[in-house]
């Protein structure tokens, strides 16, 4: 039996936001989606980029996957083992002309976490571990402090630091890059104090986000 828990959100999205939205889902419909933001965040289901930025339906192309990841540039796609990211990297910027592109990470990640603590495969084939590998070299070369809890967090900047120059491995990308068509942003969302940080392109560190002030004070 379908999930009553979806059922029960369908007809509150029907008689809620689709309601108060029919005219820019007819829109989205007719003309087609132009998002300018393609996100590219983990699968968690606790880092919903929808919730965590408020966004409305076509505003942002969404990309989940384990971690966040973004694969290396392969040329052949015939020989591709990581190809479902990538091609939707491709249509985001070759057929939608998105001007941003967003690699999100989050705290308490478990993909990452299983790299950092080295964990045993989840099955005998192990997707998992085999995916979480294109950053364990990036887990081997970054210094340890010796405290877990910090020791994580720095791998989980390091995994958004290691898809932003993947994504420069992508001829299309780093021509719009150079040309100033399309800019690259790293970001990184706290779970349980829903505190965002940004990297600074500059200097590669995260700083938390200053949002301006909606109003004035009387």
């Amino acid at each position: 039996m379908f999930p009553k828990r979806l059922t029960d959100g369908y007809q509150a999205f029907l008689d809620g936001r689709f309601h108060n939205e029919r005219k820019r889902y007819e829109a989205l419909g007719e003309l087609g989606q132009n998002p300018e933001i393609l996100l590219i965040g983990c699968c968690d289901s606790r880092v919903s980029p929808e919730v965590i930025f408020d966004a409305g339906p076509g505003e942002m192309f969404v990309i989940r996957n384990v971690a966040n990841l973004v694969p290396p540039y392969e040329g052949d796609a015939e020989s591709s083992s990581y190809h479902g990211t990538s091609a939707a990297i491709e249509f985001a910027v070759n057929a939608l002309n998105v001007k941003h592109i967003v690699v999100l990470g989050h705290a308490s990640c478990g993909g990452v976490r299983a790299v950092f603590d080295d964990a045993e495969p989840l099955t005998k084939i192990d997707f998992v571990g085999k995916w979480m590998s294109q950053i364990t070299p990036v887990a081997d070369a970054l210094p340890r402090t010796g405290d877990r809890t910090t020791d994580i967090q720095r791998l989980e900047w390091a995994v958004v630091e290691h898809s932003l120059r993947n994504l420069q491995t992508f001829p299309s990308i780093r021509r719009r890059v150079e040309a100033g068509q399309i800019e690259l942003h790293g970001a990184y969302f706290g779970v349980a104090t829903g505190l965002l940080f940004l990297r600074d392109p500059e200097s590669g560190k995260f700083a938390p986000c200053q949002p301006e002030a909606s109003g004035t004070a009387d």
